[in-house]
């Protein structure tokens, strides 16, 4: 009976031809709507990355193009005594002249380090403020917001977070040389050069990482 039924009331809805968009012709294979949807999409991808691309190259540009190193005599090696800093001027960054220029304190190194020579940054590591080398304390003291720091540069008072900031060194033909910057952690391990008021130690590694475009020390 229902196929008597199927045959009387016509063909079901299954069984009905697929109609067309107007328009459409046999052997079509993307309609005018579809067509501008795609033309509109690309539009709107091309500007997008016409926007994004640059953005994301200046991110990480730095962390491809390492930074040349520059390396200055500051003195010979006779200059230099364990005992106590003699402070030096030499060029931290080229081109720019007198505003190029930093200080750095410098003594020999003890046989129980690995350094000949230790050159002490004198950039606070709270807000950047230079510091000053007191020989009667042996120590490096902030006049703008009373750090302090012991004879190796370790914090022992005041708000700073992490030891000061040290230099590479080397010795050519005599004369003792100084180069990039580094950061040391507060067991004097080196690390990747950071900002004023950064940590270098325990999880803050992972909250404040390091700058990309400086190569870690030797």
């Amino acid at each position: 009976m229902a196929d008597a039924a199927d045959k009387t009331n016509g063909p079901t809805p299954e069984a009905l031809p697929k109609s067309e968009p107007a328009g459409y012709f046999e052997g079509e294979s993307m309609s005018r709507r579809r067509a501008f949807t795609v033309a509109g999409q690309a539009v709107g991808g091309l500007a997008g990355a016409i926007i994004v691309l640059p953005a994301v190259g200046f991110a990480l540009a730095p962390i491809f193009k390492e930074p040349d190193e520059v390396w200055e005599s500051v003195g010979p090696t006779s200059r230099f005594t364990a005992d106590t800093y003699k402070p030096v001027v030499f060029t931290l960054v080229e081109g720019i002249g007198e505003a190029g220029k930093t200080t750095a304190f410098v003594r020999k190194g003890t046989s129980a380090g690995n350094d000949p020579y230790i050159a002490i940054s004198t950039r606070c590591a709270h807000l950047g403020c230079p510091v000053n080398f007191v020989a009667a304390a042996k120590s490096f003291v902030c006049p703008c917001h009373g750090g302090v720091y012991d004879f190796e540069g370790k914090v022992i008072g005041g708000p700073p977070v992490r030891p000061l900031d040290r230099f590479q060194t080397r010795v050519r033909n005599g004369q003792v040389q100084i180069g990039p910057r580094y950061s040391v952690t507060s067991h004097l391990q080196p690390v990747r050069y950071r900002d004023p008021g950064e940590y270098t130690g325990g999880i803050w590694n992972y909250i404040y990482p390091p700058r990309p475009d400086t190569p870690p020390p030797p």
